[in-house]
C-alpha cells in the first residue's frame, strides 16, 4: 500500500536538495565565467608580452566580402602567375637618398702603363664601369660667429657743437639677447629634444665632445625662452586658423609633471591634442592641461562649429555646435583583444571576434579604394556600398550579443560598439570625414615616443612650452618642411618683425607660400 505519511515526510527534502542544486549549479556557472575571464586575461597578457603589437589588417581581412566570398576569394593559378611576373616587371631600383643629397665621385683607372693587353699586347678599352655607393656622414661642427658693428660719430659736433649724432650700423636683433644662443643652434637642440627624443643631459655631453660647455640648465632657459617669446605667439595665430575648419580631429595622452603646484609629483597630467582634417591647410596643436575633464577641450574649441573626429572617451559629448564622429580603428581594436584573448580554435570555423574583425576589413578595403577620390565621390561610394555593409553590421551584434558573457572581452568589444553606433555612422554622412581618428593617433605618437626618453616634465611651465614647440614642429612636418632649416628661418625673422602684425605672423605659418624654398623638403611638389 502507498505511504502518504512517508511522500509528505520527502517532499520537503526533496524540495530542500532542489534549492541545494540550483544553488551549487549557479555557483559553478558562476565560477567557470570567473575562470573563463582569468583565462582571457592571461592569454591577452601573454600575447601583449611575447606576441606581435600590430593591429594591421591581413590581406584576408581586408579583401573579406559579407555575401560572395567564395565566388572573390578563388583565383584561377593563371592569374597568380600573370600577377607575380606583373610585379616583377614593375620592380624599379630602391632609391634611398634625395635629389638634394650631394653625390661625390671616385673614379679608379689602371694606370697606361698597365692597360695592355696581358694576351697580345694591344691597348685595352675601357668595356664598362662597375659602381658601388656609400653614404658618408659629416659630423656636426660648432663654430663662433662674432658679430660686430661699426658706431659712427662726427668729428666735427664734438669740437663745436653741444650734442654729437652717434649713428649705428643695422644688424639684425638676436633670438635670445645677451646669451650664445644662435637661431642655428637653438634649431638643433629643439630638434634634438623633441624630433629626435634626445634629453637635455644627454645633448650636454655631445657639446661636451664638440668643445662647448653648455649645461642643460642653459639650454633649458634656452627653450622656455624661445617658446615663450617666438613659438606660442605663432602657435596661438596658427590656433585662429585652426578653429576655423568645419572638420577636427581630438585626442590625448597623459604626461607627468613633477614641480606642480598643490599636486603630488605622482599625478597625473594630460597632453591634449587637436589637428585639421582633409581639408584646409594642415595644422597639429597640442595643449598641456592638469586633468583629462572635458572643460578642457569645451575651452580650447570655443569657436569651432563642425565636426570632431574623437574616439570612445565621454569628454568630448556635450561641446556646444559640434558633431562627433566616432572611431572605428578603436572598435577594431576591442575586437583585435578579444581575439587575442580567447582561447585556441578548435576547427576551421571563424570565432565571431574573427567574424567581426572581417567585417570591418570590408569597411576599410572600401576607404582603401577611395582614398584620392573627391569628398563628393567619397560620400556616393559610401552610401551606395558602405552603409549597407555597416546597417548589416550592427544588426549582426545585436543578433550575437545575447550568446556572449558581458564582462568577457568579446561582450565588452561588442557593448562598446553598439554604445558608439550613433559616432560610428556618422562617417558614411560626410565624404570628408575619416571612419577613424587615426590621424590623431599618429600625430600624438611622436610626443609619446618622446616621454619614452624623458619621462617627465618638471614643472608646468615645462610642460607648456613643450607643448608649444611640439605643434609648431609636427605642423612643419606635416607641411613637409625641413623642420631644421624652417626653424632657423623662424628665429632668424621672428626677432625682427612685428610680432602684433598678424599678416606678418601669417607669412611664417608652416602652411605659408611665402616662406623660402630652404625651408622644404626635397620633392616637396608632388
Amino acid at each position: 500500500m502507498f505511504n502518504m505519511s512517508k511522500m509528505t515526510t520527502d517532499s520537503p527534502n526533496k524540495t530542500e536538495h532542489q534549492k541545494q542544486i540550483e544553488t551549487l549549479e549557479k555557483q559553478n556557472k558562476e565560477l567557470k565565467a570567473l575562470v573563463a575571464w582569468y583565462e582571457e586575461q592571461f592569454r591577452l597578457k601573454k600575447h601583449q608580452q611575447y606576441g606581435a603589437s600590430s593591429e594591421k589588417l591581413s590581406d584576408d581581412q581586408l579583401e573579406l566580402p559579407l555575401f560572395n566570398e567564395a565566388e572573390i576569394t578563388a583565383v584561377s593559378v593563371e592569374e597568380v602567375e600573370e600577377s607575380s611576373i606583373e610585379k616583377k616587371q614593375k620592380k624599379s631600383p630602391r632609391k634611398t637618398y634625395a635629389d638634394t643629397v650631394p653625390v661625390e665621385t671616385v673614379s679608379y683607372t689602371l694606370p697606361e702603363e698597365e692597360q695592355g693587353c696581358l694576351s697580345c699586347g694591344n691597348d685595352m678599352h675601357v668595356m664598362k664601369k662597375e659602381t658601388r655607393r656609400e653614404l658618408q656622414i659629416i659630423p656636426a661642427q660648432v663654430k663662433i660667429i662674432q658679430h660686430e658693428r661699426e658706431v659712427y660719430a662726427c668729428r666735427n659736433c664734438e669740437q663745436t657743437n653741444i650734442s654729437t649724432p652717434i649713428v649705428q650700423a643695422p644688424m639684425p636683433n638676436p633670438v635670445y639677447p645677451k646669451s650664445m644662443a644662435s637661431p642655428s643652434a637653438i634649431a638643433y637642440v629643439l630638434i634634438q629634444k623633441y624630433m629626435a627624443s634626445v634629453p637635455l643631459y644627454r645633448q650636454e655631453k655631445q657639446f661636451e665632445q664638440l668643445g662647448v660647455t653648455l649645461s642643460r640648465q642653459t639650454l633649458s632657459n634656452w627653450i622656455l625662452y624661445v617658446a615663450n617669446t617666438w613659438v606660442d605667439p605663432l602657435v596661438q595665430h596658427m590656433k585662429q586658423t585652426l578653429l576655423n575648419q568645419e572638420v577636427l580631429h581630438a585626442d590625448e595622452t597623459t604626461v607627468q609633471v613633477l614641480q606642480e603646484k598643490e599636486r603630488a609629483p605622482t599625478s597625473t597630467s594630460y597632453m591634449w591634442l587637436y589637428r585639421t582634417g582633409r581639408a584646409g591647410p594642415k595644422c597639429v596643436l597640442f595643449d598641456y592641461q592638469t586633468t583629462r575633464a572635458s572643460k578642457h577641450p569645451k575651452r580650447y574649441l570655443q569657436g569651432f562649429k563642425g565636426k570632431l573626429h574623437v574616439d570612445g572617451y565621454k569628454g568630448y559629448e556635450g561641446l556646444s555646435g559640434v558633431t562627433l564622429s566616432g572611431c572605428w580603428a578603436h572598435v577594431r581594436r576591442k575586437f583585435d583583444q578579444a581575439q587575442k584573448a580567447a582561447p585556441p580554435k578548435q576547427g576551421g570555423q571563424l570565432t565571431l571576434a574573427e567574424q567581426a574583425l572581417k567585417k570591418m576589413g570590408a569597411l576599410y578595403k572600401i576607404e582603401k579604394d577611395i582614398a584620392s577620390k573627391s569628398f563628393e565621390e567619397r560620400l556616393k561610394i559610401r552610401q551606395e556600398q558602405s552603409i549597407p555593409l555597416v546597417e548589416a553590421y550592427f544588426t549582426w551584434l545585436k543578433t550575437i550579443k545575447p550568446q556572449v558573457l558581458p564582462k568577457s572581452k568579446l561582450g565588452e568589444a561588442i557593448q562598446y560598439a553598439l554604445n558608439q553606433q550613433k559616432k560610428l555612422e556618422q562617417p558614411f554622412e560626410d565624404g570628408r570625414l575619416d571612419i577613424d581618428n587615426n590621424a590623431a593617433e599618429r600625430s600624438i605618437k611622436p610626443f609619446v615616443i618622446g616621454r619614452k626618453n624623458w619621462l617627465f616634465s618638471n614643472s608646468s611651465k615645462g610642460a607648456k612650452s613643450s607643448a608649444s614647440i611640439y605643434s609648431l614642429l609636427e605642423t612643419a612636418k606635416e607641411n613637409n618642411l625641413n623642420v631644421f632649416h624652417y626653424f632657423i628661418y623662424l628665429f632668424k625673422t621672428l626677432p625682427n618683425i612685428d610680432m602684433e602684425d598678424s599678416n606678418q605672423l601669417q607669412k611664417l605659418v608652416p602652411w605659408s607660400t611665402d616662406l623660402p624654398e630652404s625651408c622644404y623638403l626635397a620633392n616637396h611638389k608632388e
